[in-house]
Parts: C-alpha cells; sequence; structure tokens
C-alpha cells in the first residue's frame, strides 16, 4: 500500500487559520457580536466569519500570521480577494433571505502570535 504524501507546512498554516477563525470567531462574541456561520462558500470564493452585529451582517476575512506584520494585509487582502469575498456574501445574501435588507460590512481581522487586531470596515463594495 503505497503512503500519502501530507505537506508539513500546508497542514501547519491550515492548523494556524484555523486557530486564528477561532480566536477571531471568540473576539467577535466576546465583543457581542453573534456568529451566524464559518466558512461560508460559494463558487466565487469564501467568507471566514459570517456574523450579526446588532443590525449589520458583517463578513470576516481572518488573517492569521506568525511572520508577516498588519502592514502586509493590504497585499493579502487586495482587490482580487475583495472581489471574491464580495461576491460570496452576495451570494449569502440571496441564500438567506431574512438578512438581505440589513446593513453589511466588511471586516478583517488579523491574529498574529495570539493578539487581534479587528479592522472594522475595512473595505467596502465599489459600484
Amino acid at each position: 500500500m503505497p503512503k500519502e504524501k501530507i505537506s508539513v507546512k500546508k497542514t501547519h498554516r491550515a492548523d494556524l487559520g484555523k486557530e486564528g477563525e477561532e480566536q477571531a470567531a471568540a473576539a467577535l462574541k466576546t465583543a457581542g457580536m453573534e456568529i451566524i456561520t464559518k466558512n461560508y462558500r460559494s463558487k466565487s470564493g469564501e467568507v471566514d466569519i459570517v456574523a450579526l452585529d446588532k443590525e449589520t451582517v458583517v463578513f470576516v476575512e481572518v488573517k492569521a500570521w506568525t511572520t508577516l506584520d498588519l502592514e502586509d494585509l493590504q497585499y493579502s487582502v487586495d482587490t482580487r480577494k475583495q472581489r471574491k469575498i464580495i461576491e460570496t456574501a452576495k451570494y449569502f445574501l440571496s441564500e438567506n433571505r431574512k438578512y438581505s435588507n440589513m446593513a453589511i460590512r466588511f471586516d478583517v481581522i488579523f491574529v498574529k502570535n495570539n493578539s487581534i487586531t479587528h479592522l472594522a470596515s475595512a473595505f467596502m463594495e465599489r459600484v
């Protein structure tokens, strides 16, 4: 029986991302938000966390890093990534009509060494 190769680097990155998402979700709950779902996928992409902040639906991208700094976010959540998140958010709203008349917001949460930086309204949909 052949042995399956497992990429340690990829596994570590996935574990780091999952841990970062858990920390981000906990921080959102502490801030009084309700988590609607995690890792919401559509054909356009994925949103890490969808939360409810009073009457606002918040689509959250989580970045968990050990080496890069907050300044590097602009390169990781570029316009292409933002477009994918926005398209996925639109799909979420079309599938979950009860949220479709609410305000929406796009946040980014940066997790590094158990420190969390929450950038509310990190980007907007461009029309």
